[in-house]
């Protein structure tokens, strides 16, 4: 395990020269690398495909003391705590909305953060996109890889604008489709657990001040958090269904069938489940490439790499933790060879091997209709395991 989260800020790999790096994709693994990489000198080109950058999609986001961790090594705490809504518990609910049970959440992240913040989505990744800009990174939207040619010493890379660059490295951090892990061999690919799930960002009831779940009822789990004084994002989890079958101007209907049957704040979060643009419909889905993650200079973090359902909010930090532990050792003097990059990888995957087979036992449980699973058990040792430095 790491000692420490502070960066070597003013080493770099030895060979001489400004190393240059491009990162593929700009969600929260490729955005947070580029700005520890840029923090220590090395010259950074980062390209998302989506052209407004996924500024603005998503409902909410639940983000544990691990990930928020991450957020302050990036320097970006006190905005990400200003926009959020932190708390410090659990509640189990019955279908009728009656408490039948309050954890302590365990500060993953060590006693001077909070156990677990809600918030927005969009408010996160735009916080993040700030800081991509103030690092001096060079960004180029709308624009993706069409083509890797590795030699022994970098990557030649031509761009969907016609475009091409030459770089010492790729880091493939472009989500669960990623087009970089296919391009470089690796045949892995996500899987469905099953389970689906609906989201949306609506206005905070009066009273709600943690997350909140139900397990079993009309669907197989139902829940809320707080993402700032005046909002949540809400969610119903449900058996995976064809989404092609489902019309999306008629997700509002769906969402609100799904949630109609739960009691407690769900009446008042109802009567918002109005808009059909607002509510998101995804699979869960799993996935964790073994052996290595990386082949010759091109490494994968974050979903590229690895996914899990939301059963236990980790997805967002373990791609965080992957940004982390891969510029520590970017930046730490060694060369950037095959050894260095499948210390990464050990160094990651039995951590996030735990948290991806735990998620999806929790919702195979579901599945199963297992009625005595222990559920908190799982959840308690898994986060105990996470206090742990990455």
């Amino acid at each position: 395990m790491a000692d420490s989260l502070t960066l070597p800020h003013s080493r770099l790999r030895s060979g001489g020269g400004t190393p240059t790096i491009l990162v593929i994709g700009g969600g929260a693994s490729g955005n947070a690398v580029t700005v520890l990489l840029r923090r220590a000198g090395i010259a950074v080109d980062l390209i998302e495909a989506k052209p407004d950058w996924n500024a603005t999609s998503g409902s909410g986001i639940t983000l544990q003391g691990n990930a928020l961790r991450v957020l302050r090594e990036l320097g970006l705490w006190e905005q990400v705590s200003a926009s959020g809504y932190a708390f410090g518990t659990l509640g189990i609910t019955a279908p009728d909305g009656t408490v039948l049970h309050v954890a302590e959440d365990i500060r993953t992240g060590g006693d001077d953060l909070p156990a677990t913040l809600g918030m927005q989505r969009p408010q996160l990744q735009r916080i993040l996109i700030d800081a991509v800009r103030a690092c001096g990174a060079t960004v180029r939207l709308g624009t993706t890889a069409e083509a890797l040619e590795q030699d022994a010493d970098g990557v030649s890379v031509r761009f969907s604008d016609g475009t091409e660059g030459r770089y010492d490295l790729v880091i493939g951090a472009d989500g669960l489709g990623s087009a970089t892990r296919a391009a470089i061999g690796i045949t892995d690919k996500p899987e469905p657990t099953g389970m689906a799930i609906w989201r949306i960002a609506a206005p905070r009831p009066e009273g709600v001040e943690r997350t909140d779940l139900t397990y079993g009822g009309p669907a197989y789990i139902a829940g809320y958090t707080p993402t700032s004084e005046n909002t949540i994002y809400a969610f119903v989890v449900e058996a995976c269904r064809d989404r092609a079958s489902i019309a999306p101007g008629a997700y509002a209907d769906e969402m609100r069938r799904a949630a109609q049957g739960y009691g407690g704040f769900w009446p008042e979060i109802v009567e918002h489940i109005t808009d059909s643009r607002k509510v998101n419909y995804t699979w869960f889905d799993r996935l964790l490439v073994d052996g290595s993650w990386h082949r010759g200079r091109v490494v994968l973090i974050g979903d590229a790499a690895h996914c899990c359902p939301p059963t236990i909010a980790q997805g967002a930090a373990m791609s965080l933790e992957d940004a982390l532990v891969l510029a520590e050792l970017l930046t730490s003097g060694r060369e950037w060879d095959d050894e260095l990059f499948q210390t990464y990888y050990e160094r990651r995957t039995a951590r996030v091997r735990t948290v991806v087979e735990a998620s999806v036992q929790i919702g195979q449980w579901q599945l199963d209709g297992v009625r005595d699973a222990d559920v908190p058990g799982l959840i308690g040792r898994t986060m105990n395991m996470l206090k742990e430095l990455p």
